[in-house]
């Protein structure tokens, strides 16, 4: 009866595990230089607090295996309260664990701040990114051209982001190319990253922001140079402009089945979003409201 139940649980074990089959581990596999360094950040603090979680854990073994009822050498001291050695150990490892710590989050924070552009011979792709309910748009003010819920971009040159929200706050998220960074209405954020390689890549509304936000997903392309060119000739012969009347369409609550791409901009949309004169799309509760 205890081979069944040892053999049942152990089954159950397995099963438990199933739903986890399919997850990939996009921030411990990186495709790009932010990733790779926050990546490098996650394992060193991994590994200054393993000093300690290591130890903490073999000697609470160590400690009840020798203090067993069983044990006739263990002595018992009632009245032990103090030990200069012992102080000194449980003290200075945890200092020396928190001072590696910071010492890590001190450089990363600034070697990887979001709005630090990023080393290449190659100039950035400016890029704008509106969130609206429940879909994301991508502007590329230079190239006169835009999308929704599909970001493309050329591999091997850096991405300089331009993030601001139409509605309510939300996450800008790409975990395989690194730092997640906020839109707000009314406001700009900056963001720089870089695909090394061509792929395609996750990305995901990582906040919520009503009923929708968990289909914010959007594929990320990265192509090689020619053919970037390629899907910037196709998205101009597509024939949409994205105005005024176009942007307040998307403007309301829905989500976008399929990516919509843009083949021509109205000048300066973005800016006329950022400083809302383009009023703020009408948001969750007005929606339910007008319901």
């Amino acid at each position: 009866m205890r081979t069944l139940s040892k053999a049942l649980a152990g089954g159950l074990g397995a099963l438990s595990l199933l739903p986890l089959a399919g997850c990939q581990p996009a921030l411990l596999a990186p495709r790009g230089p932010v990733g790779a360094a926050e990546k490098t950040i996650l394992i060193d603090s991994m590994i200054i607090m393993l000093v300690i979680v290591v130890p903490t854990i073999v000697a609470t073994l160590a400690f009840a295996w020798w203090f067993r009822a069983g044990n006739k050498r263990a002595r018992y001291r009632p009245t032990w309260h103090f030990s200069g050695s012992i102080e000194l150990v449980v003290w200075s490892i945890p200092v020396m664990v928190i001072l590696l710590l910071g010492g890590v989050t001190w450089i990363g924070s600034h070697q990887l701040d979001p709005a630090k552009p990023l080393g290449s011979a190659h100039p950035a792709l400016n890029i704008q990114v509106v969130s609206l309910d429940w879909k994301w748009l991508f502007i590329y003010p230079d190239q006169h051209v835009a999308a929704v819920n599909e970001l493309v971009v050329p591999a091997g040159v850096p991405l300089h982001f331009s993030l601001t929200s139409a509605s309510v706050m939300n996450a800008f998220f790409v975990p395989q190319l690194g730092s997640m960074i906020y839109t707000m209405n009314g406001m700009r954020t900056q963001l720089n990253l870089q695909a090394d390689e061509p792929g395609t890549f996750h990305g995901l509304s990582g906040h919520l922001s009503g009923d929708g936000f968990s289909d914010m997903h959007f594929e990320v392309r990265a192509l090689p140079a020619a053919q970037f060119t390629a899907w910037l000739d196709s998205a101009r012969s597509g024939g949409k402009a994205l105005d005024g009347t176009s942007y307040r369409a998307l403007m309301h609550q829905g989500i976008e089945p399929q990516p919509l791409l843009y083949g021509a901009v109205e000048p300066g949309l973005f800016e006329h979003i950022l400083t809302q004169r383009i009023p703020p799309a009408p948001g969750p509760e007005a929606q339910a409201k007008a319901r």
